[in-house]
């Protein structure tokens, strides 16, 4: 099946091929036969109502475009990494496709398969860069090159569950530290209450518990200075030091049992169902775990609150530190002008808006911060409002390749299988080895 026939049938188009075609051409002239530009746009989303909200914006759009047709074609998010890089050489190629930004995007850049947005984005006077946060599309730009029409921003903080919290004796408003943290986790383990709902399964979401620890010990000054190559490197004091705090967390044994063959969906269902305390996730956390849940329901929204992760006591970094995405939408070097045109509508303060509304996001457009109405979104926008350095994924800006030793260590620290140390060395020489 063809792009364009997987497009047609995910959309659910229904196509009339008129047989006198050349008939026709000479009656009606031959700029009646034209065939429409088609738009092709591959994503990643689950949550079919997030799907039809797109579909209505392309709905709208097209209305407005009759000469456009834009087709969506969904890939799971590991099928869509494995086959991207094929899918990228192919006859199918997508107009524009979803990323994480960071090194990944870099590396992506290089490839000489993408287009170089910044032209784009400048005209008629910046217009269209306009239109978004500075950060979003600073963000997104490697040597003065803007790779991605920014499309949103996330953050990653702890979420936990009100009656659990209550019957342990843990408020969430006395986390303040590290080590409250930790003295937290041992009270509702000593009421017989799992702390964390864990997904050691696919990795990366451990990898969010020394990521943090790295920046609330080492603050931005390090975690920089380790991505260029300069001083220690990740063999630095702090980074160490970072593996050492995540180690005693593992000691605790804070997770559900079996954690280390948890997928993330199924970590969300712990977590729903009432099965663990709390779960370090992404800013739609709450919306998540309903759906993994077993029931399909999960935990009420007023049964769930959310915190920052705590500072470290006597670390560099600050606890109004985030980390989190910065997605956008990734054009490819053959795409029509008229891909562009859409991605510009897609992502304009409107829908940004009316995306934001239906907790899709955390808008990147310029005004579209009053959409934001879920509370708990509400919340994570306002941190990120007062955020001193927002930090994509360490596993997505540090690339592929060291991406993936940043998972694997993170897992084996939090389970005791390595040291600390030896995870920072093994994670220098990744480093090393992709310069």
């Amino acid at each position: 099946m063809t792009y364009m026939q997987k497009g047609i049938a995910l959309r659910g188009k229904r196509i009339a091929f008129v047989a006198a075609a050349a008939g026709i051409s000479v009656m009606l002239g031959a700029g009646a036969a034209s065939a429409k530009t088609v738009v092709k746009w591959l994503h990643l989303e689950l949550d079919p109502k997030f799907v039809a909200k797109w579909e209505e914006i392309v709905k709208k759009y097209e209305e407005q475009h009759a000469d456009v047709d834009v087709q969506m074609q969904f890939l799971e998010n590991e099928a869509f990494k494995a086959k991207l890089p094929t899918l990228l050489q192919s006859d199918d190629v997508p107009d524009f496709f979803y990323s994480w930004g960071g090194g990944v995007l870099k590396q992506q850049s290089e490839t000489g398969a993408l287009q170089d947005v910044t032209a784009a984005l400048d005209a008629d006077g910046g217009k269209l860069r306009n239109q978004y946060t500075p950060a979003s599309v600073n963000g997104l730009t490697f040597d003065g090159k803007v790779w991605a029409v920014p499309y949103k921003v996330g953050l990653v903080s702890f979420f936990y569950n009100k009656e659990l919290f209550a019957k342990g004796g843990v408020k969430a408003e006395d986390i303040k530290s590290w080590d409250n943290f930790l003295e937290a986790v041992k009270k509702l383990k000593d009421a017989g209450i799992v702390p964390i709902a864990g997904g050691g399964g696919e990795k990366w979401p451990i990898h969010f518990y020394w990521s943090y620890l790295v920046m609330r010990e080492g603050g931005q000054k390090v975690f920089d200075a380790a991505k260029k190559g300069e001083g220690e490197g990740f063999l630095d004091p702090a980074i160490i030091k970072a593996g050492d705090d995540l180690a005693a967390l593992g000691k605790l044994e804070p997770f559900q049992p079996g954690y280390l063959g948890v997928t993330w969906p199924q970590a969300l269902g712990v977590f729903g169902d009432g099965k663990a305390a709390m779960i370090l996730g992404f800013e739609n956390t709450e919306a998540n775990q309903r759906k993994n849940a077993g029931d399909g329901k999960g935990l009420a929204p007023e049964n769930i609150g959310r915190f920052a992760f705590p500072a470290v006591e006597g670390g560099a970094g600050k606890v109004t530190d985030t980390l989190g995405g910065l997605n956008g939408w990734v054009v490819t070097k053959n795409a029509s002008k008229e891909a562009l045109d859409f991605l510009a509508y897609l992502t304009n303060a409107d829908n940004e808006r009316d995306m934001a509304k239906a907790a899709m996001l955390l808008p990147v457009a310029v005004g579209a911060d009053d959409g934001v109405t879920n509370p708990l979104l509400a919340e994570s926008a306002k941190q990120l409002a007062g955020s001193t350095w927002h930090q994509n994924y360490f596993d997505q800006d540090l690339g592929a390749a060291v991406g993936r030793v940043v998972n694997d260590v993170s897992v084996e620290i939090v389970s005791g299988q390595m040291t600390s140390q030896d995870g920072a060395q093994q994670i220098q020489d990744a480093f090393e080895l992709e310069q």
